[in-house]
C-alpha cells in the first residue's frame, strides 16, 4: 500500500526503525522515538502510565502490538493536556482501544485531558524546476492540508466531522468551524476548548467545535 508505505518512512534507517518496533514488544518503554532519541522526564511518565495499563487492563492484548513515537504537554485553555503521538500505520488498530485508554490515562494524570494524534510528515511542495526532476509524485496524503484535516480528525475521534465552514475576519484572518456529530457531545462537548488550543499549537489556525441543533 503506497500511503502506507509513503507515512511509515522514518528519519533514521529502516533497520533501526524495526528494530525499535522489537524493543517495544520487550516492555521496556511504550514511547520510542525516531533516531533513537531519549525519552525526557515526561515522556517517562506517561510511558510508565502504559506500561502499567499493559500488564493489569483488559486492554492488553491489544495495548502490547502498539508502541508511540512521543508525548508532550500542551498548555490548552488554562488546562495542561497531554498530547501523545501514535505511528500512522498503526492508529486503526489503537483506536480500537483508544477511548477506553484515554478514560484510564486521564485518570492516572488526575483528569488532565489527553489526546492522541498520529504522526505525520508534511512534505513541502515541489518548486517549480524540481518537478521535471521527481521521479515520484508528492502523496495527497503528505500535503500541508491533508496532515492538517487529520489532525482535526485525530482531536475530535471518535466523533465524526460531519461540516466544515471557513469564516473569513475583518481583518483578513480564518476561522475554521467544525461540526461534529452530536452522538459524542456528551462525552467530548467539555474538551473543546482544549482541542481548539491543542489545533492552533500545531497548525498555527484558528477552530471553533460546535454540535449543530439536528433537523
Amino acid at each position: 500500500d503506497m500511503r502506507m508505505r509513503e507515512s511509515h518512512v522514518p528519519l533514521a534507517k529502516p533497520t533501526v526503525c524495526v528494530r525499535k518496533i522489537e524493543m517495544a514488544h520487550v516492555g521496556s518503554t511504550k514511547i520510542l522515538k525516531q533516531g533513537g532519541e531519549k525519552l525526557d522526564k515526561f515522556e517517562e511518565s506517561v510511558s510508565q502510565a502504559l506500561l502499567e495499563l499493559e500488564s493489569n487492563s483488559d486492554i492488553r492484548a491489544t495495548l502490547r502490538e502498539i508502541f508511540f513515537t512521543g508525548a508532550k504537554e500542551v498548555d490548552a485553555a488554562g488546562k495542561k493536556a497531554i498530547c501523545v503521538s501514535v505511528p500512522v500505520p498503526q492508529q486503526k488498530t489503537f483506536q480500537k482501544i483508544q477511548v477506553r485508554l484515554v478514560r484510564e490515562l486521564e485518570k492516572k494524570f488526575s483528569g488532565r485531558p489527553v489526546v492522541f494524534i498520529a504522526h505525520r510528515r508534511i512534505l513541502p511542495k515541489p518548486k517549480r524546476n524540481q518537478r521535471t526532476r521527481q521521479k515520484q509524485l508528492r502523496p495527497r496524503s503528505r500535503t500541508l492540508t491533508s496532515v492538517h484535516d487529520a489532525i482535526l480528525e485525530d482531536l475530535v475521534f471518535p466523533a465524526e466531522i460531519v461540516g466544515k465552514r471557513i469564516r473569513i475576519k475583518l481583518d483578513g484572518s480564518r476561522l475554521i468551524k467544525v461540526h461534529l456529530d452530536k452522538n459524542q457531545q456528551t462525552n467530548l462537548e467539555h474538551k473543546l476548548d482544549v482541542f481548539s488550543a491543542i489545533y492552533k499549537k500545531l497548525t498555527g489556525k484558528d477552530v471553533t467545535f460546535e454540535f449543530p441543533a439536528s433537523d
